[in-house]
């Protein structure tokens, strides 16, 4: 099991599928379209009539939509009465969720989120790569993250 699905996990968003297969409805399976066929006298009565330039288009099944999690609402309730700063910190927010958040785990989950190599040698810059792509993937499986968390 990678280290984001972890996280995921303890905030409720995943439940035994990946992270990427939540977050990205399959494709739609290729649909064979019908040809027009004029009406004949034994044609039952509930069948459709086309006119010539009209095509039976197959409607698209709509993606199923992710359920929001109050990623914020727990976090702050996990939170409360620690010195954690979670909105600013990897660290924090690792240690909120009761996981690993030693130097070795961070440069592990940086490895898995593809963090850019040059951030990887410089602790400080990985780190906060690091909180704002997990923020951003949290959010992209359906967490609440607020904007001003994001960018």
């Amino acid at each position: 099991m990678g280290f984001f699905n972890t996280i995921l996990e303890k905030l409720g968003l995943k439940k035994g599928k990946s992270a990427e297969a939540s977050a990205t409805p399959a494709p739609a399976a290729p649909v064979e379209k019908k040809a027009a066929v004029a009406p004949t006298a034994t044609a039952k009565p509930h069948a459709p009539v086309m006119d010539k330039g009209e095509k039976d288009e197959p409607m698209a099944a709509a993606p199923k939509a992710i359920s929001e999690v109050d990623v914020v609402s727990q976090l702050e309730k996990l939170a409360a009465g620690k010195e954690l700063n979670w909105k600013v910190s990897i660290v924090d927010l690792l240690k909120l969720l009761d996981i690993d958040s030693s130097r070795e785990a961070r440069t592990e989950l940086a490895k898995e989120l593809n963090c850019p190599a040059d951030m990887m040698s410089d602790s400080a810059r990985m780190n906060t790569w690091l909180h704002k792509e997990v923020l951003r993937k949290v959010a992209a499986n359906g967490g609440n993250i607020p904007k001003d968390l994001l960018d």
